[in-house]
């Protein structure tokens, strides 16, 4: 940090700007995990002497601390400078790294960029800004650069605006629950119904969980807000059941978060003391569930399965959609995405999709659920398919 500030007044005194990047090494655990921290180490020290055979003796390079690192690119006011720097870091972090007794290390990296004084005024808002573009990088796929924007700026925080509001909205119980009635095809009777969370904010309103959710998720908010959507729909289960003396399953949506947290099944607990059986709550989980940590999502669906809790995969067909893990999984149900059935009757291939999906679903004995059903001809056409159960405004839509 002297460094940069160092550098920061020099180009002040010689009016000139200066550029600082912000490198990451992505997947270098791996590389660790696997070969151990010898290897580990020997690959940092490959990295940095590629790197320092790049830049210039006026610039200034160092290891901020494990695979990352910084360098300061001094009285470079031209783009195409930068970029060609930039260029043949990533070209020389991509070639293979001979790790010795036959072992090879593959990584890349991903580098944020940002520029005084156009960008930043102090030290602490260059790394911010540097780091908030190298995470730019890392949510795009990794592997690349990108330099900071405003717009980067207002979306972290915006974030942050969000997280502080989610904090206070938990505290304030201003999360409401919906409940979307799932209609039997075959006999057009509700038999199940999806909990769904909305926010009922003070000032603007219903704000739909699109919007707050992934932070949500990312704050680490998502295990006591999804904790009390489980609780609540017990609950909501119970007081069904006793003024119809009807069980209706209803199905919970539980993000992959919530898969690495063991106290989150708290939940499990109070559905066994509720009296009700454990078929009454079904978990919703998405195509990327499966595959974001295949082996621990695994465990734990096979751990419902020993407790009669039954799973449905969430808006099928708009992710991975691996028929593989539909076997490994065991899985009860799938939910055809809105998007198959919103052209349904005027689309050819979306008609034969969705007749595929419930053909390979009943094949391997997993029944279907249609979403977003507005119209008495998707319901028609979603019947002669022998689609099992259907949800949508053409139903009912969700209630409180």
């Amino acid at each position: 940090q002297d460094r940069l500030e160092q550098e920061m007044k020099r180009a002040v005194r010689n009016k000139t700007t200066l550029a600082l990047l912000l490198i990451d090494l992505d997947k270098f655990k791996d590389v660790n995990d696997s070969l151990g921290h010898a290897k580990g180490d020997q690959l940092l020290i490959e990295t940095t002497r590629r790197i320092k055979a790049l830049i210039r003796d006026s610039d200034t390079f160092a290891r901020l601390g494990g695979d990352e690192f910084t360098i300061i690119l001094p009285g470079n006011d031209s783009l195409i400078n930068i970029n060609r720097v930039v260029e043949n870091i990533l070209k020389e972090i991509n070639k293979p790294f001979d790790l010795n007794d036959g072992h090879v290390g593959y990584i890349s990296c991903s580098i944020g960029i940002t520029q005084y004084p156009n960008d930043a005024k102090t030290v602490d808002d260059l790394l911010k800004n540097a780091d908030q573009a190298m995470y730019a990088v890392k949510a795009t796929g990794r592997n690349g650069f990108s330099f900071f924007t405003k717009e980067m700026q207002q979306a972290v925080q915006n974030k942050i605006r969000i997280t502080n509001e989610l904090h206070e909205a938990i505290r304030q119980k201003q999360l409401e629950i919906y409940y979307q009635p799932i209609i039997d095809l075959a006999t057009n009777q509700l038999v199940k119904a999806e909990a769904l969370i909305r926010w009922n904010h003070p000032k603007k309103g219903l704000i739909s969980p699109a919007m707050f959710i992934p932070i949500a998720e990312e704050s680490g908010l998502i295990i006591e807000i999804g904790g009390w959507v489980f609780i609540e729909a017990i609950k909501m289960a119970q007081r069904i059941q006793q003024t119809s003396n009807k069980l209706i399953p209803i199905s919970v949506n539980k993000s992959a978060i919530q898969f690495n947290r063991p106290r989150d099944r708290n939940w499990l607990e109070f559905l066994d003391s509720s009296g009700l059986p454990r078929g009454a709550i079904i978990v919703e989980i998405t195509e990327s569930s499966l595959i974001t940590d295949s082996e621990n999502v695994k465990n734990q669906l096979m751990l419902f399965k020993e407790l009669g809790i039954e799973v449905s995969i969430d808006d099928f067909g708009t992710g991975f959609s691996a028929l593989s893990y539909l076997n490994k999984f065991d899985i009860d149900y799938i939910k055809i995405d809105q998007s198959f059935i919103r052209n349904i009757n005027e689309n050819q291939s979306n008609r034969a999709l969705t007749e595929a999906i419930i053909t390979m679903a009943h094949k391997i004995g997993i029944k279907t659920i249609a979403e977003g059903v507005e119209t008495e001809e998707q319901h028609h056409l979603l019947k002669s398919f022998d689609c099992d159960y259907a949800q949508g405004f053409l139903y009912s839509k969700a209630v409180t």
